[in-house]
């Protein structure tokens, strides 16, 4: 019978911490798992992952696995220390998403420590020594979307994992939806136990930077530049919007910065979010002789001081 170093197969040191090996196992569960990928070993893998993580979630199991000392090596030739008995008589019930596989049985050398106290305990194993069916835990992610597709909805492809195990997942985007919400995909998290239901995966949503919006909340506001005749004296401006053109009158005597709110016209929903023209003053600049004749008459013609103090 073989040894198993479950840390070297869930790849973590001896000292890794419950979360360390939780991180681990549902990694290379999902890189592994039947469903997805396409190595040949892929399933036999599967199993082994789903041993290891069994024995090292379990504070006493892997106490117990741990005092047989770090002499041992993967593969080596292997029989239970005298005294063994079993595993020591665990006599509690295997826990629920440990090996994430159905109808297969452990290895003889998980047998030889834990089977016994195990098949003792509890009925907490199926027929053919595989645990009860389980739903697979929840995942998350973020995905980042354009303002635009919040206006008008979308559908986007998204892609989890790297190389054979990538899965390409397509994703309604919902109208209307706000940075930090939601969307849950159901039955795409971490696969289930014993043939169980696999989990929910959940996506945060961001908004990708823009160049002309930005976002808070359910508002979004537009930087406009306008000329100086356009705010002394007033103008009517086609103004972009997620949603499309909007004309927007500028009322004369504007100064730089003043807001200009468009109701409803924000982020759609139950509660449409506003839409901000936010006007900044840009100045034409003085390279020709005529250019500079202008600013010259302005200074002479207009009694204007912005030096209050």
């Amino acid at each position: 019978m073989q040894y198993k170093d479950y840390y070297d197969i869930l790849g973590v040191a001896r000292e890794a911490s419950q979360d360390e090996i939780k991180k681990a196992y549902r990694k290379l569960a999902r890189k592994y798992h039947p469903d997805v990928s396409k190595e040949a070993s892929a399933e036999e893998r599967f199993k082994e992952i789903g041993e290891a993580y069994e024995v090292l979630r379990d504070p006493e199991k892997r106490s117990a696995y741990d005092q047989l000392g770090h002499n041992w090596k993967q593969g080596q030739d292997f029989n239970p220390p005298p005294g063994w008995e079993g595993g020591f008589g665990f006599g509690g019930t295997a826990h629920q998403g440990g090996a994430g596989f159905g109808g297969g049985s452990f290895s003889d050398f998980f047998e030889s420590l834990f089977g016994e106290g195990l098949n003792r305990g509890h009925a907490s194993y199926g027929g053919a020594g595989g645990f009860r069916q389980a739903r697979g835990e929840d995942q998350h992610a973020r995905i980042s979307i354009d303002i635009e597709d919040a206006y008008q909805g979308a559908t986007r492809t998204l892609t989890l994992g790297e190389g054979p195990s990538a899965r390409r997942l397509k994703v309604k985007i919902p109208k209307g939806i706000r940075a930090g919400q939601k969307i849950r995909l159901s039955g795409q998290g971490a696969p289930g136990m014993a043939g169980g239901p696999a989990g929910d995966l959940q996506l945060e949503v961001a908004f990708r930077p823009h160049p002309l919006y930005t976002v808070d909340g359910s508002d979004v506001t537009l930087e406009l530049p306008v000329t100086p005749w356009e705010a002394a004296l007033g103008a009517t401006i086609d103004v972009p919007t997620p949603g499309g053109k909007v004309t927007v009158s500028i009322p004369a005597g504007s100064g730089q910065g003043k807001r200009l709110r468009l109701r409803g016209k924000g982020l759609p929903g139950k509660t449409p979010g506003d839409f901000y023209v936010r006007l900044k003053l840009t100045l034409p600049e003085a390279t020709t002789d005529e250019a500079r004749a202008l600013y010259k008459s302005m200074q002479e013609k207009l009694d204007y001081n912005p030096r209050r103090f």
